[in-house]
């Protein structure tokens, strides 16, 4: 049996599942204050694998990584980790902007704008060999409309209307049954605080939603920053012609609110954009490269390790 490997890294979860084969399998996601990122990618990949309970060894396995490593000894060192938990004979890594891509759009043609406690957006044309990057910079510095984004800002709400330099909002409420009292200590004490409080997007979508003001203008401007994303994401594919544009992630997924604003910016900011629906997800992409014979227009965003097995 030739088994093939797909990971999906995100900084809340990382999702493995074995191509053919029903089930996926879950593990904590990447997290900036990990003393050690390879160790600890390589221990989630661990966690994952053992709950496959498949038989080995593997043929290739992909990660798509929101803590993708930048340096080449790194990659090295991460790949060399999983290819041992996994037996495997190749084992290939990159961000996890190539996986959304080539599970939204299969054709390999057109933008894919993720939405995930991050954002990434990613515009190709593999025919004229074009790849560019768009956001996907990290919570610091970029990861604008991202749940992240969404999260301090619905937050930074809640604490303006408590000292009284903010509107009151049905967000105080859902602050406090998500975090409790301590919510400022809460958050900066947690390791986890940057998936921590992308969380609270899913609350403050869902209090714009119901038509609370302040969680509307925040909603709001996350839809335009999202559009602002994916129309420079366009604006880098060659030609005049319509692009076809995707959007993926669970925040995103059914549409909404925040889709709603984001289509309507998107439709303003760039008249060559058609929105389509995503093929699949960025694990379904995994799942694709992982048995593709030739990963056309991914190429050069790729890294590959082979064992010695």
């Amino acid at each position: 049996m030739t088994v093939y490997v797909a990971v999906d890294g995100g900084q809340s979860t990382l999702r493995l599942a074995v191509v053919g084969v029903d089930g996926v399998h879950e593990a904590p996601g990447f997290s900036y204050h990990d003393d050690d990122p390879v160790a600890a990618t390589v221990d989630a990949v661990a966690r994952a694998w053992s709950g496959a309970a498949c038989p080995g060894p593997v043929e290739r396995a992909v990660l798509g990584l929101s803590g993708l490593p930048t340096s080449a000894p790194s990659r090295d060192a991460l790949a060399a980790g999983v290819a041992g938990v996994l037996a495997a004979r190749e084992v290939v890594l990159c961000a996890d902007n190539v996986t959304a891509h080539a599970g939204a759009l299969p054709d390999g043609y057109g933008v894919a704008l993720s939405v995930g406690t991050g954002v990434n957006c990613l515009a190709v044309d593999a025919a004229a060999g074009v790849i560019h990057r768009v956001d996907g910079w990290g919570h610091l510095f970029g990861d604008d409309g991202s749940a992240f984004a969404i999260g301090r800002s619905g937050i930074a709400a809640v604490l303006r209307a408590l000292d009284g330099r903010g509107m009151p909002t049905e967000l105080s409420g859902s602050a406090r049954r998500r975090y409790g009292p301590d919510l400022p200590q809460r958050l900066y004490t947690s390791r986890g605080v940057v998936d921590d409080t992308a969380r609270f997007a899913v609350d403050v979508v869902d209090a714009a939603t119901a038509g609370d003001g302040v969680a509307a203008r925040i909603v709001g401007a996350a839809g335009r920053e999202l559009a602002r994303t994916a129309a420079t994401g366009v604006a880098a594919m060659p030609g005049v012609g319509p692009v076809p544009v995707a959007h993926l992630g669970r925040l995103v997924a059914g549409g909404g609110v925040l889709v709603d604003a984001y289509r309507e910016a998107l439709a303003g900011a760039s008249p060559r954009a058609v929105p389509v629906p995503a093929a699949g997800s960025a694990l379904d992409g995994a799942m694709r490269l992982a048995t593709a014979p030739e990963p056309t227009g991914y190429r050069t965003h790729l890294h590959v390790y082979r064992g010695s097995r």
